[in-house]
């Protein structure tokens, strides 16, 4: 008897992994719009933050639509809007944290499944069935100078943002929240994590502009505009941001 649930249950593994592989594979293809659901969170819990988000609307993130329709574009996707963007209501939990980037790899998984459960609890309903859920996690700027790398799963699609709450920084709150939208999508990173520079070519948006240097835009998935070989700056918004060809074919726009 326990054999025979013991491979009850492995059936039911295999098959749910297979599940998942499939649904993977069939949101890559891009046969419709992908609706995604932010969901802003007080990372702080103080009155600062509470009004930033008080304050949020729903165009505030038809820049990161608008990014994603015009690089569609150039790849000749056959939809004029790839995704759908949707404010949800504010999250009173914060989304556990990601164990450091030199965790061990049980650490890691473990983190994975508490955070794909949290999402499993965390979801309210936003009027349209969800494909991609992201936690913006907005800490109160008088509290930080930086913020802890923002991470994201494509397993369960759904990301856990850290951004400033502050009206000047919409602009690159963009970027990241674009930047981490992509990592749902099967998309990596193309910046060396020793340096946080942008890798090249994978990571340049021009890499074959002559001359190489300064460059004047970044591709998403980098970050940071190269200015020499030892230097680049952050992208002020997504007007300065591509989807360069190695990311485009990570998310199935590019073969």
């Amino acid at each position: 008897m326990i054999k025979v649930v013991r491979i009850f249950f492995w059936v039911i593994v295999v098959l749910t992994a297979l599940m998942q592989l499939w649904q993977e594979y069939q949101t890559l293809q891009w046969r419709k719009p992908l609706n995604v659901a932010v969901y802003p969170v007080n990372a702080d819990g103080t009155p600062v933050v509470d009004t930033y988000i008080a304050s949020l609307r729903a165009q505030d993130f038809e820049v990161i639509v608008q990014f994603f329709s015009r690089e569609a574009l150039k790849y000749q996707l056959p939809l004029r809007r790839p995704i759908t963007l949707y404010l949800g209501p504010e999250i009173h939990d914060i989304p556990p944290a990601p164990p450091a980037v030199n965790g061990r790899l049980l650490d890691i998984v473990l983190w994975s499944l508490k955070f794909r459960w949290f999402s499993w609890g965390h979801q309210p309903a936003v009027g349209v069935p969800v494909d991609i859920k992201l936690y913006l996690l907005y800490h109160d700027p008088d509290r930080h100078r930086r913020l802890l790398h923002s991470t994201a799963l494509h397993k369960g699609r759904i990301g856990r943002v850290n951004l400033f709450a502050e009206n000047s920084q919409h602009a690159t709150n963009a970027v990241i929240i674009g930047h981490e939208l992509l990592h749902t999508l099967s998309a990596t990173d193309k910046y060396d994590l020793s340096n946080s520079l942008p890798l090249f070519p994978q990571g340049y948006a021009e890499p074959y502009a002559q001359p190489l240097y300064p460059q004047s835009m970044a591709e998403v998935m980098a970050g940071k505009v190269p200015q020499t070989p030892q230097t680049a700056r952050m992208a002020k918004s997504l007007h300065e941001a591509v989807i360069g060809r190695p990311t485009a074919r990570e998310i199935g726009w590019s073969k």
